[in-house]
């Protein structure tokens, strides 16, 4: 069954259009980011009131993290849950600004902590520098948790896209022992196999926001060489053995590149028998989370992340 773009995100991809930007790829990585911020204001809602927000510096092995600390209205004094919030971004764009909506949200509706760490960007810093912030940042919430108020039983990863990648990446590392312990695992139409052959990258390669040719972009200025694709710590799919992975709640867009590489990533956690909640937004487009102010479904989305991860959090217990 066919179905129809929400209208919504009909509406966004008309400013998309509107605004004549060039594409990603035909420019440097600072001129993506510049365009990017530009953009997210038109596209964010207006951001919610948080009981708490804290900017503070962590240290990673690769240097100092920007952190981000959001306490949600709600959020008890002690024993909080957490959810560390990885920004989506292709690796390349993205800042503590462009997903502050988000992590308002989760904050709020979750009645939690998240943290929402500022990890290196490539091409600057490639992979594995992003990733090692994330596990980084993952350590110091962790071995602060009761300073900061917080379950170290009860600390979940998200991430949208890249970030989604990232969290997937993180979770497969807290299961080997090469990362601290997450209790779930939430992903927001992540990116999961960077060989790019999907066959959801022809049918929405262009006309849908993120297209083919800025998808490639994105992925040949995160890795170092053509080797690291085949490296599960950049295509989670591939990787050899998801048992014993967090439980997980996965996100798909319909009309998204990355639509049959989430639902790939999410059979094979069905198959290994790992907890799944698999919900899939056909109508929608690749980023619309991060779409607010158009796109109402947005804040559904998280909404039903948020009872993902309490129900697969119960079901584990």
């Amino acid at each position: 069954m066919k179905h129809r773009v929400d209208p919504g995100a009909v509406h966004v991809l008309a400013l998309g259009r509107a605004a004549n930007q060039p594409p990603f790829e035909l420019g440097t990585a600072n001129e993506a980011r510049a365009a990017y911020d530009a953009g997210c204001p038109i596209l964010q809602g207006d951001r919610e009131l948080v009981a708490a927000i804290e900017n503070r510096t962590i240290a990673g092995t690769g240097g100092p993290i920007p952190l981000r600390i959001y306490r949600g209205v709600g959020a008890p004094i002690a024993d909080a849950p957490a959810l560390l919030y990885l920004h989506g971004g292709g690796w390349v764009v993205g800042t503590l600004e462009s997903h502050d909506e988000i992590c308002r949200w989760f904050a709020n509706i979750g009645a939690c902590i998240v943290f929402c760490p500022d990890y290196r960007l490539a091409p600057e810093h490639k992979f594995p520098a992003g990733l090692e912030d994330c596990v980084s940042a993952l350590a110091h919430v962790v071995e602060q948790a009761s300073w900061l108020g917080i379950d170290p039983d009860r600390i979940a990863v998200a991430g949208d896209s890249a970030g989604g990648n990232l969290a997937a990446v993180l979770s497969l590392l807290s299961r080997d022992g090469a990362a601290r312990k997450i209790s779930a695992q939430l992903l927001l139409y992540p990116n999961t196999d960077a060989r790019q052959t999907a066959d959801s990258y022809v049918r929405f390669s262009e006309g849908y926001g993120l297209t083919t040719s800025t998808m490639r972009w994105f992925r040949d200025h995160y890795i170092r060489d053509a080797a690291d694709v085949g490296d599960w710590r950049v295509s989670p799919l591939i990787v050899e053995n998801v048992a014993g992975v967090p439980p997980a709640f996965i996100a798909i867009a319909g009309h998204d590149i990355l639509a049959d590489e989430g639902e790939a990533y999410a059979r094979r956690l069905a198959e290994a028998g790992i907890p799944l909640i698999l919900r899939r937004w056909q109508d929608q487009i690749h980023g619309f989370v991060s779409m607010g102010r158009h796109i109402s479904a947005a804040r559904r989305a998280v909404e039903e992340a948020v009872a993902g991860w309490s129900s697969l959090v119960d079901h584990a217990d």
